[in-house]
């Protein structure tokens, strides 16, 4: 009898023991999708404003014959997106077209018959609500990969990790030079 309850005991224990790996597997497995999730709806975006880019330029070479080398930067960089193949090549490659763009803008600035020009208008608004709605979906990538790179660290979620490979993901990082200090200039040239 005591033999059955010892063996009742054991298989009780085992049974708890594998229900709480399950557990744990099955929440790094629902992080790790969110991850992907989060990203795929960056993805999106992405993809949405590489559609725009070739619009907005086509409007702005009629403009700005004087300012090829932006336009080529803008480019450039759209090609990068495209060639791009890892999460940090990617990553590396966003933010490089984000750069460009910040740099399109400030150059439209004098340009004013460009900025009044309806297309432009539309188009550039378009592409700064796509900027705005990538911004709010890197912090949500940010956050799942964060939660995510937690739990894989903690106990003992750690031993899960390690036996089915969960390996921690890469944060989306600005470039360290948006960092400094900018100067801001109120004389007239």
């Amino acid at each position: 009898m005591s033999i059955l309850i010892a063996l009742g005991v054991i298989l009780l224990i085992l049974t708890g023991v594998i229900l709480y790996v399950i557990v744990i597997y099955n929440g790094l497995v629902a992080l790790k999708n969110n991850i992907d999730k989060a990203w795929s709806n960056i993805d999106i975006l992405l993809k949405q404003r590489f559609d725009e880019l070739p619009k907005l330029i086509k409007v702005c070479e009629g403009y700005m014959q004087h300012e090829k080398t932006t336009l080529e930067a803008v480019i450039k960089a759209r090609s990068m997106v495209s060639s791009a193949r890892s999460d940090s090549e990617k990553l590396s490659a966003q933010n490089a077209l984000s750069d460009t763009l910040k740099s399109l803008f400030m150059v439209v600035e004098r340009y004013p018959d460009l900025k009044a020009d309806k297309a432009f208008r539309q188009l550039g608004a378009r592409i700064t609500e796509i900027e705005d709605q990538i911004a709010d979906r890197r912090e949500l990538f940010n956050e799942s990969v964060n939660i995510y790179n937690i739990r894989i660290e903690q106990f003992p979620d750690v031993l899960i990790a390690k036996v089915f490979n969960f390996a921690g993901r890469t944060l989306w990082q600005i470039d360290p030079a948006h960092r400094a200090d900018v100067e801001v200039s109120f004389q007239h040239t």
